[in-house]
């Protein structure tokens, strides 16, 4: 009975995905201009968004579907030298915005992954990506929280189960990828 129960949350959350073709799309199209233009494309998130972060970096950099060049892409969640030292002299709601600020530049992208749409640190982020011409995608969750507003392209998954929000957004981030290589033409098929 709780197997069909999380299938059932699952299988209601991924039925509303087709309305979101339309952003994904618009994503795709950002990340592809940013890679085919030398530009990286960065994420951030906490916990399980975090886990996200590296996993989508990790099939940029190293391959998702077919061998091909690697793509520019970084987590900055992943260096904990960077995080703690953040954390202790500044405070952890700067941990992802430092970081911005030190590596990011015009042209590139920052992935924005919040289930609640209210992470501090990512909110900081955000903003310190967009007084530097970076553009940024969130991956939200819920009602898409005060990241909504903050973003160029929100990508909303419309549900208050956290898990069926990071199942969403990682089976969106492979997404992208496929998409992403395909546009490039990395793919054989």
């Amino acid at each position: 009975m709780i197997l069909e129960n999380l299938l059932k949350n699952h299988q209601s959350v991924f039925a509303t995905l087709p309305s979101l073709v339309p952003v994904v799309e618009q994503s795709c199209d950002l990340m592809t201009s940013c890679l085919h233009n030398d530009g990286k494309i960065m994420f951030c998130g906490n916990g399980g968004s975090a886990a996200d972060s590296q996993h989508l970096a990790a099939e940029f950099v190293g391959r998702f579907v077919d061998d091909r060049p690697p793509l520019s892409a970084l987590a900055l969640s992943t260096d904990t030298s960077i995080l703690t030292c953040i954390g202790n002299d500044y405070g952890y709601e700067y941990v992802f915005a430092r970081q911005v600020v030190a590596i990011g530049r015009r042209g590139d992208v920052l992935v924005a992954i919040s289930t609640s749409g209210n992470s501090a640190n990512v909110i900081l982020a955000v903003q310190e990506a967009k007084k530097r011409g970076i553009k940024v995608i969130g991956m939200l969750g819920r009602d898409g929280g005060a990241l909504k507003e903050l973003v160029d392209i929100a990508i909303v998954v419309p549900s208050n189960i956290t898990a069926n929000i990071q199942e969403a957004h990682i089976f969106l981030g492979h997404c992208f990828c496929s998409m992403i290589e395909q546009r490039l033409g990395y793919t054989r098929s």
